[in-house]
């Protein structure tokens, strides 16, 4: 019997072809778990956000005030990303990256936002969240979303991959040495494009690094 997969094989073709299309995938608006902590962030903070895909967050937090760096391993996505930034009228730093290849200058960020980045298999989770508080200045902020092992019943987004999903118990762990300033498992209605539809399993995470 063979092994069900753990990880994307080719992640950058994935991406790709999901975003190769007129509509953005996920929509223009932001993620409701980052607009509900938006009074966490000041105007002229630098902001770093990951694997961003077609721009909607890292655009709509260059609309409040930030400095945003963003990047993405889909040439495709960043490229709507772009168009994204310029209909807006906002300047947004994007870079086409895996997480291993971007360069994580250290103690530079205020604000590291990673919303769904659930591509990452355990080892590549790791070596994501080490990258995160490499790059966090001391007071720095994580603000994560992702889904939890309930969402394989609600297929409504996110990978078919159990190891790729989140529970409170290993974001507590991977963050022991952070301060949790919240951590909420729940259940809501989600409407990000055609991308992620319907009721969800989530998880959200806000931490400042020590």
């Amino acid at each position: 019997m063979s092994t069900p997969p753990t990880a994307f094989t080719d992640a950058a073709e994935t991406w790709n072809r999901r975003f190769q299309t007129d509509e953005y995938l996920f929509g223009t608006a932001p993620n409701a778990w980052l607009r509900e902590h938006r009074g966490l962030l000041q105007a002229g903070q630098r902001v770093l956000s990951v694997a961003d895909g077609e721009g909607r967050n890292s655009v709509w937090l260059a609309q409040q005030g930030l400095a945003v760096d963003a990047f993405d391993i889909s040439p495709v996505g960043v490229a709507k990303a772009r168009a994204l930034a310029a209909e807006r009228g906002v300047k947004v730093d994007f870079a086409v990256s895996d997480v291993d290849g971007f360069a994580w200058p250290e103690a530079t960020y205020d604000a590291v936002v990673a919303i769904f980045v659930q591509f990452a298999d355990p080892a590549l989770r790791e070596r994501l969240f080490a990258q995160c508080r490499r790059t966090l200045r001391p007071g720095g902020l994580l603000l994560l979303q992702g889904y939890t092992p309930r969402q394989l019943e609600y297929k409504t987004g996110g990978p078919p991959y159990l190891a790729h999903l989140y529970t409170e118990a290993m974001l507590r762990q991977a963050f022991a040495d952070w301060d949790i300033l919240e951590l909420r498992e729940y259940e809501a209605e989600v409407a990000e494009g055609t991308g992620h539809k319907g009721m969800s399993a989530l998880i959200g995470l806000v931490a400042r690094r020590r």
